[in-house]
């Protein structure tokens, strides 16, 4: 670069005044001349070589002639139509529409006899028009170098432009046609993408919402997006309305450490429903011991390391019927499911049982152990086996110790709930229940019995989990009625590091510890146990009170938006199957309206003017009216509505 050449500094244009070693004097307009009469200011600027990219070697005038020539109409009106010829000229052949082109190239075919003080004008120029784009990367390393844009780039360049023009009239017309409900998509989902925020609960309000006169609150917000077509009715927003993401920790534990584990003297198995993806529990009995043999994760989870600080944000995994959300990444699964691999790691409660079926002693080892996987309706039709007998007698006597102890059994509906993620078409089946499923509830409790006492005699910091006793009236009604009676006497749960009687189980200490794949409590709960078998620092009280506390409330937010999910898709079911009848059998009686369970759906609703309905009386409802917005369904009765 020589004295007077025309360059860039700072994408502005200077020119160089003298060259001093190494560096370069630049005079430049630091201040432009305004409208006011204030007059530019110039100034100078000692630089390096690779702080400026060469434009015209020149030599040229001024800054001030420079910067004089681009703001000339008609010179830029000449630049724009030879630059117009010369894109039109290389884009129509192949080869030359995908070299880049240097600036001196762009104006030996544009602008052949270009003056010096004309060059900052025509670079303008250049960089006004879609047809052109500067490779930046080239720019940063001191060279200008464009290449030309498709058609279909030009046209989107120009529209944006154009929106941007317009944007004030183009709104009005989208705020006109969302008033009247009628949308012009995809076009108008951009403007819509607002309200989508609003009715998600990622922000607090919506323009939109506003200036079309809607009332801003979520229900009406979702109502107004399935009735645009942004959002079908089978939309579920409760998850991410409550802040969690549909898809599970990313973050993989890594493999299983190698460490010493004692063998598990018998196969243990792993009893779930056959399409379960994550089983942590498998349970055994070598002839002397019962086995509860639990997936091993905290082996490689470290108190406050980032995967135990993500699963305490989620709390729990997050079940709902479009699948599962899982507080740990799903890609570690097959190092630490039970039975996914031969033989699994885990952490074993060795549980020793007296003749009154009083856990005498439990031992927690690290273990490795043959698991078999088997489904509930398997281990059903082999309850009088060899194999599956011993299990099949240590739950029977331990519910009947439970239930010595004022045990509450409730028996309400489950439903199994299906969405087909094609078509969204739902199912809804009562959930198939054996004597199975009670057979492994039966083995949980006992390992969380025999862990909340292990940890009380070795004065180890834990999540004890308790309830207070409910108080029942005198007298319970039978079938339904009796069940809900029941549920509504029940108190809530407490997780804290003092252990008390879980009155509700019927017992005197309790614990979860059977789940750390999918409940942070049972992982924290496992991380304390392995540390003080290793003898390692234990977390103190208020460190566990610290996670109890933040993963009981991820936990909370997570049974929340699983029940929400839950009701969505029930309601979609309905929706699906206008004409379908349910039985309803009365639970409750509020003068004359009446509470009824649909054992069908898991559903409950209230139907008004029911004087002559008594508890376990049956009707037969229909649904008449479903908002999926609110979670409101109304269901008919022999004509006469009611609501829920």
């Amino acid at each position: 670069m020589i004295q007077n050449s025309l360059v860039l500094y700072k994408t502005q244009p200077a020119v160089i005044k003298d060259v001093d070693g190494d560096k370069y004097i630049l005079t430049y307009c630091s201040q432009p001349a305004t409208p006011t009469g204030k007059k530019a200011v110039y100034s100078e600027q000692k630089v390096r070589e690779k702080d400026v990219v060469l434009l015209e070697e020149g030599p040229v005038s001024s800054v001030d002639k420079i910067l004089a020539a681009a703001q000339d109409e008609n010179l830029t009106q000449k630049f724009n139509s030879s630059l117009l010829e010369t894109y039109e000229l290389l884009i129509s052949e192949p080869e030359t529409a995908a070299t880049p082109l240097s600036f001196s190239e762009l104006t030996d075919y544009a602008a052949p006899d270009l003056v010096p003080d004309n060059a900052w004008s025509f670079y303008q120029t250049i960089l006004n028009m879609p047809n052109f784009c500067q490779d930046p990367e080239a720019f940063k390393n001191g060279t200008l170098s464009f290449t030309l844009r498709t058609q279909a780039q030009i046209d989107e360049i120009n529209q944006k432009k154009y929106e941007k023009e317009h944007e004030a009239e183009l709104r009005q017309a989208f705020i006109n046609r969302l008033k009247n409900r009628k949308l012009d998509l995809p076009g108008d989902s951009k403007f819509m993408g607002e309200v989508e925020a609003f009715a998600l609960c990622q922000t607090d309000k919506s323009k939109v919402l506003e200036q079309a006169g809607i009332p801003q609150n979520i229900e009406k917000a979702h109502r107004l997006l399935i009735e645009t077509g942004i959002w079908s009715e089978t939309k579920n927003p409760h998850p991410t309305r409550l802040g969690f993401s549909f898809d599970s920790a990313r973050e993989q534990l890594g493999p299983m450490p190698d460490e010493e584990r004692e063998e598990v003297p018998c196969i243990c198995y792993a009893i779930d429903s056959p399409n379960a993806a994550d089983p942590d529990d498998a349970i055994g009995y070598d002839g002397e011991y019962y086995w509860v043999c639990i997936a091993d994760p905290a082996s490689s989870v470290a108190p406050d390391s980032s995967i135990d600080i993500a699963a305490r944000n989620r709390g729990t995994t997050l079940y709902i019927p479009e699948g599962a959300s899982r507080m740990l990444c799903e890609k570690s699964l097959e190092d630490y499911a039970l039975g996914l691999k031969v033989p699994s790691c885990a952490l074993a409660f060795r549980l020793k049982m007296n003749d009154d079926c009083q856990i005498e002693e439990c031992v927690v080892k690290k273990v490795r152990v043959n698991v078999k996987m088997i489904s509930y309706a398997e281990v059903e039709q082999q309850k009088d086996s060899e194999t599956f007998k011993p299990f099949y007698e240590l739950a029977r006597r331990n519910l009947a110790r439970r239930t010595a102890n004022n045990a509450v059994t409730i028996q309400m509906p489950e439903v199994d709930i299906h969405v087909d993620r094609e078509t969204k078409i739902v199912t809804v089946e009562p959930e198939k229940k054996y004597e199975s499923n009670d057979v492994v509830q039966e083995f949980m409790l006992l390992a969380g019995e025999g862990a909340a006492r292990f940890a009380f005699a070795n004065k180890i910091a834990f999540p004890f989990v308790s309830q207070e006793a409910p108080e029942f009236p005198a007298k319970i009604p039978d079938g339904w009625a009796g069940q809900f009676a029941r549920v509504k006497c029940m108190r809530k749960r407490s997780v804290g590091i003092t252990p008390a009687p879980h009155a509700g189980l019927g017992l005197s200490f309790y614990s979860q510890v059977t789940s750390p794949l999918r409940r942070y409590s049972d992982l924290i709960a496992h991380q304390q146990l392995r540390a003080f078998i290793d003898g390692r620092r234990l977390l103190d009280k208020d460190e566990m009170l610290e996670r109890i506390a933040a993963g009981d409330a991820a936990s909370l937010a997570a049974r929340k938006a699983s029940r929400l999910s839950e009701t969505h898709w029930k309601l979609v079911y309905l929706m699906q199957n206008p004409e379908k009848a349910y039985t309803g059998f009365c639970i409750d009686k509020r003068g004359n309206d009446a509470l009824f369970l649909i054992p069908e759906l898991d559903m409950q609703t209230t139907l008004a003017g029911c004087s002559d309905i008594k508890l376990n009386d049956e009707i037969i409802l229909k649904s008449s009216k479903v908002d999926i917005t609110t979670q409101n369904v109304i269901f008919m009765r022999a004509g006469v509505a009611g609501g829920v």
